[in-house]
């Protein structure tokens, strides 16, 4: 099941990386019940010291199953970041977090970003009043999401206006929960979202 396999991804992470939304936060989650790597031997194989690359490799492949992104795509980002002004590991974050399927999910418009990817590719989402289906769109300061009105009678959205009353979202995000509208009002900070992750590490793996 494709529940099953991203269980196994955070358990051979070895830390959560709250790939299912709620059931994250619930007794449910796979690191509560089994908090060990898969496979066979698991709860006696002994993890033990692991060089400086490996720790690279590991803090890289979580911003990719974080953000549902592959190595072309997180290699482009850095490649940009690395081109633009300011600290890199900064504009790194910042160009992740403004993509169109992460700003979806940090607004609790979709239950996980995988779940937002997939809405964003069917259409369900105006930006500035425009069906847009590209879920990497990196959004601007002042840019409007909203949910096609159409969408909101299709069973995914069944709940959203229950939903999206308990929704916190971070300071760059505003939220009009009576019109199930968000809105970017400034740049992401990653002080305020203290990222599961040490983007760093993944820049110097790229710096080489």
């Amino acid at each position: 099941m494709q529940l099953d396999i991203k269980c196994r991804k955070c358990r051979a992470i070895g830390e959560k990386l709250f790939l299912k939304g709620d059931r994250c936060f619930s007794p449910k989650c796979a690191m509560i019940k089994r908090p060990f790597k898969p496979g066979m031997h698991k709860k006696t194989k002994s993890r033990g010291g692991i060089s400086e690359y490996a720790r690279q490799l590991t803090e890289k492949k979580k911003m990719k199953l974080i953000y549902r992104i592959d190595e072309n795509q997180l290699r482009r980002y850095f490649k940009e970041s690395l081109a633009s002004k300011g600290s890199t590991t900064e504009v790194l974050f910042k160009k992740l977090e403004m993509r169109l399927d992460n700003i979806v999910f940090r607004l609790g418009l979709a239950p996980s970003r995988s779940v937002s990817r997939q809405l964003v590719n069917h259409g369900h989402f105006w930006v500035n009043g425009r069906k847009l289906r590209i879920p990497s769109k990196g959004l601007k300061i002042g840019d409007v999401v909203t949910v096609r009105p159409q969408s909101l009678e299709k069973p995914a959205f069944k709940n959203l206006k229950e939903t999206i009353k308990k929704q916190e979202v971070p300071n760059f995000l505003s939220l009009n929960r009576e019109k199930i509208e968000g809105k970017v009002v400034s740049e992401p900070s990653m002080a305020e979202l203290k990222p599961p992750f040490n983007i760093s590490l993944v820049v110097e793996f790229y710096s080489k």
